[in-house]
C-alpha cells in the first residue's frame, strides 16, 4: 500500500528539480556573486501604480505563484551564507 505522500510525490513533476535546487551547495565565490546578483531580493513585478502623484492600485509580489520560489530564495540564502561567512566578505550591497 501507498503512502499519501508518496502518491503525490509520484504527481509532482517539479520535484526532481526542488530535490536538486535544495542540494546545490555553494562553494564558490563567483558563482555565490553571480547567485546573489541574479536572484533579486525582492520580488521585481510588484508595483504601486501612480497617476497624478495618486496611488491608483498595487499590483502584489507574484513570485510566490512561481513553483520553485522556496527552492530559489533558499539557493540565494545560502549564496549570502558562504559570502558572509565562509569568504569574510560584506554583503550589504545584495540586501
Amino acid at each position: 500500500m501507498t503512502s499519501f505522500t508518496q502518491i503525490l510525490l509520484n504527481r509532482d513533476l517539479l520535484y526532481p528539480i526542488r530535490q536538486w535546487l535544495e542540494g546545490v551547495e555553494i562553494h564558490n565565490r563567483e558563482l555565490a556573486h553571480f547567485l546573489c546578483k541574479a536572484i533579486p531580493s525582492q520580488c521585481p513585478f510588484e508595483r504601486d501604480i501612480k497617476l497624478f502623484g495618486r496611488k491608483l492600485f498595487h499590483i502584489p509580489p507574484m513570485c510566490k505563484l512561481n513553483p520553485l520560489y522556496e527552492q530559489v530564495v533558499t539557493l540565494r540564502f545560502k549564496a549570502l551564507c558562504y559570502l558572509a561567512d565562509e569568504c569574510k566578505e560584506d554583503v550589504a550591497a545584495y540586501c
